[in-house]
């Protein structure tokens, strides 16, 4: 079911909710934890606001979730205070007995929403003819259950910003070629730090279904689907320039969803559970302006006062999407936990190959 689908089917946030104060907002939640225990498991993504990321049992990225969710084998609901493709893959690793549950599900990825089925297929069929069989799909976590399921069907694995470089290697001792969905940043990244030359890569457009690249198409080993993170996209080179001038002892760390331009200008670059380690383990006094989503930022400059630390775009606002998931919906969630709301369920035929593409990421990396 699409994203509009389901929130058409599904109702919107009664308004009681939105007329609770926030102490009747949190004691509702704490009731329902206190009643529930064991039996209730909410996972928070690093994005998510304050109000919400209080009440998490636990905090992570979205394979690290997903994967906390299947080994916790006693709750029988998943609250995901994350996004749809989040709650996706948490719903394809758990079992039958555990419910999943979004609580918006207007909580959707841009990113995730550029890589549709139906673009997909029609891309494959058209590079198929230009390459013949010598292409093995990858996509990137950040994905839909339906791509997911479209690469395993065809080999391929999912990877994750932490495990991309490993996954790509992987991917090149099956075929010649990758096709990279949908972020063409972090594919970019990851093939330029393995030695791929820039040269190397094409880029798919899915919207002219086009491929993007000048030369002999013999020479293309990368194949990347023209999608983006609407967050990181925009931090700039101008960012990183206005950094260094106004702050010149600041280390610049990134995400590798950034631009190419801007992770090679930058001191470092990684996943976000590399970004919270470097600043954890960073000596006292040290000066940090970070490339990622500020809901993040801002939680580490709260919890690192003994640093200073600022985002390299200061006029970034938090994902928009991430920040639909709110205190009056995490409480309405709770509240229908029994009803069909908000529950995520892939189904079972696009589950399988989707769990093909998880297992051979967490087989090889």
């Amino acid at each position: 079911m699409s994203i509009l689908a389901a929130m058409q089917k599904n109702k919107m946030i009664p308004e009681k909710y939105k007329q609770m104060s926030q102490e009747e907002l949190e004691a509702r939640v704490v009731e329902v934890k206190n009643k529930l225990g064991s039996k209730l498991f909410i996972p928070g993504h690093h994005y998510q606001k304050d109000e919400v990321i209080q009440f998490a049992d636990a905090t992570g990225d979205s394979l690290k979730l997903a994967q906390l969710s299947a080994e916790n084998t006693e709750a029988e609901f998943i609250v995901f205070c994350g996004v749809h493709f989040m709650a996706e893959t948490a719903d394809i690793l758990t079992n039958d007995n555990q419910k999943v549950i979004l609580p918006d599900m207007r909580a959707g990825c841009s990113m995730a929403d550029m890589a549709d089925l139906d673009q997909t297929e029609k891309a494959w069929e058209i590079l198929q003819e230009i390459f013949g069989d010598t292409i093995l799909p990858l996509t990137y976590v950040n994905s839909t259950a339906a791509i997911k399921s479209f690469v395993g069907a065809h080999g391929g694995a999912s990877v994750t910003s932490s495990n991309a470089e490993t996954m790509v290697k992987w991917a090149f001792t099956q075929k010649e070629r990758i096709l990279f969905l949908p972020d063409q940043h972090l594919g970019r990244n990851t093939a330029y730090d393995l030695g791929i030359g820039l040269d190397e890569m094409a880029v798919w457009n899915p919207i002219t279904d086009k491929l993007e690249y000048e030369g002999d198409p013999s020479k293309i080993k990368v194949i990347l689907w023209k999608g983006h993170c609407s967050v990181h996209e925009n931090f700039t080179v101008q960012n990183v320039h206005d950094t260094r001038s106004q702050y010149p002892n600041m280390t610049i760390i990134v995400h590798p969803e950034c631009r190419r331009e801007v992770v090679e200008l930058s001191d470092l670059a990684g996943s976000t559970s590399y970004i919270i380690n470097a600043i954890e383990k960073a000596e006292p006094g040290s000066e940090w302006a970070i490339g990622t989503e500020m809901n993040l930022v801002n939680r580490l400059i709260k919890n690192h006062p003994d640093k200073k630390i600022i985002s390299l775009n200061p006029a970034m606002c938090p994902c928009l999407t991430m920040n639909r998931i709110d205190l009056p919906h995490l409480v309405w969630s709770l509240d229908t936990l029994e009803e069909t709301k908000n529950t995520i369920k892939v189904a079972p035929e696009i589950a399988e190959n989707a769990k093909l593409a998880l297992d051979r990421m967490l087989q090889n990396s």
